[in-house]
């Protein structure tokens, strides 16, 4: 295990170590990404409102949390990186490979989506300098800017700002970040969420989003709702087992997990509150997918009294949310590359951050920049996306479940669980998680269609 050298920070086990406070607003942060800010709203409009919603807190509670509780009991239970926790607990090397598909899949994610949250910090500084609204061309604003080569520049500040923190350690850097914009990201969604709510029409939106219509439910809305609820809490990825393997043995982790998942679900309900309520009072279709954050939502922005304002307000959201998912993103193999090659906590940041920046390059490249970028119908970004989201976290997340419900026989102690909790817990983790995240994988990766 890596030591401390001068200001940089010991890996999982020693004495830099989330506080229980810094560990629940550090795992809030880490499931509060663009998921709910972005893709939440327009799933949920695209897979029938209240009722989607209500299966979307199904899932969560059913596969979401039991999954979690596994993920944070294997990270503690093995005090390392999300690879040498599986080999530590499995008692054999093989189960390594394992953990290093979540480090892989946690790489790749964070070199496409700091080029997204880099959109954000951009549309932040246009809203509030009012050139967002300057001409309400907003879609082709969008196509001009995403086809152009400022994407990179905010994309290695997002890297950078990201990298800084990580830099700093776990208490003094991820801890202390996340204690001061978790309940800054919270102050920002209530104040838009009032602004949304006030709006004219705004009621019409509120039904839609609470008031439940079970006929527009399908099969397919189960498996988006179901890998919506996973992949929110950052399952899959190495991110939560990395987090629990900062944690004190006197946390509970059952307790925290429940923290995390109402954390996660007040959030996303608050996202509904504001997006809703201001796309159906500015007559703006809700299900449009993912251009309703930087076209559609800016056009209402600019109808509205104060646009600038709450258009910069709501694009700083996106930028913080964004963050606190990079920063856990980027931990995760941080924390194997100060393991498995001994390096010391600012040497891994680095070479981390560069590899990401030059790895997500040819994706924040591929919206039109340069030719040659696009092949088998999807650009580079969305290969990126489509390999990491549709292949390795599920499988990940496979993995984590089989390996929680078959093989770890001390888990139970970890987690802190016994008798009727114990297990029924274990029967999620041994019977309906594993058949469930396979079908969220089979229809993510296009075999099975409705």
């Amino acid at each position: 295990m890596s030591t401390k050298k001068g200001s940089e920070t010991k890996l999982a086990g020693t004495s830099d170590q989330f506080s229980k406070s810094g560990f629940i607003l550090a795992a809030i942060g880490s499931a509060v990404g663009l998921g709910n800010m972005w893709k939440f709203p327009y799933i949920t409009g695209q897979y029938g409102g209240a009722a989607f919603f209500l299966l979307f807190i199904v899932c969560l509670v059913a596969v979401g949390l039991p999954v979690l509780l596994a993920e944070l009991s294997i990270g503690r239970g093995g005090r390392g990186n999300a690879s040498s926790s599986f080999i530590k607990v499995g008692g054999h090397k093989a189960w390594g490979g394992m953990g290093f598909l979540s480090v892989l899949g946690a790489f790749m994610i964070m070199s496409f989506y700091a080029v997204v949250a880099g959109w954000t910090f951009n549309y932040a500084v246009q809203a509030f300098s009012g050139k967002l609204f300057a001409n309400d061309d907003f879609g082709g604003q969008f196509s001009s800017f995403i086809s152009g080569y400022t994407p990179i520049i905010w994309q290695a500040a997002v890297l950078l700002i990201t990298g800084w923190i990580v830099a700093r350690g776990i208490s003094g850097g991820i801890e202390k970040f996340n204690k001061i914009l978790i309940p800054g990201l919270l102050i920002l969604l209530v104040i838009l969420m009032v602004r949304a709510l006030t709006l004219p029409g705004a009621g019409a939106g509120v039904e839609f989003f609470l008031k439940p219509d079970f006929s527009k439910l399908t099969p397919e809305s189960a498996l988006v709702a179901l890998g919506h609820a996973f992949f929110s809490l950052s399952l899959g990825m190495g991110a939560m087992m990395t987090y629990g393997s900062y944690v004190d043995r006197k946390q509970s982790l059952g307790a925290a997990t429940l923290a995390i998942g109402g954390g996660d679900l007040l959030y996303a309900f608050i996202a509904g509150l504001i997006i809703f309520p201001t796309t159906f009072s500015f007559g703006i279709d809700q299900a449009q997918g993912p251009t309703l954050v930087f076209i559609a939502l800016p056009a209402a922005f600019s109808a509205m009294p104060l646009g600038s304002l709450f258009g910069g307000l709501f694009f700083i959201l996106l930028a913080i949310a964004a963050l606190t998912s990079t920063v856990s993103l980027i931990e995760v193999p941080v924390a194997y590359a100060i393991e498995r090659w001994k390096m010391s906590r600012t040497t891994a940041v680095w070479i981390i951050i560069a590899g990401c920046f030059l790895l997500g390059l040819p994706a924040a490249l591929s919206f039109g920049l340069v030719p040659g970028l696009t092949f088998g119908g999807k650009s580079f970004f969305d290969w990126m996306d489509f390999i990491a989201s549709n292949i390795i976290l599920p499988l990940g997340g496979l993995a984590v479940t089989l390996f929680a419900g078959y093989f770890w026989k001390g888990i139970g102690q970890e987690a802190g669980l016994t008798g009727a909790w114990f297990r029924v817990w274990l029967f999620m983790l041994r019977f309906v998680a594993p058949i469930l995240v396979l079908f969220v994988f089979l229809h993510s990766a296009g075999i099975i269609k409705f």
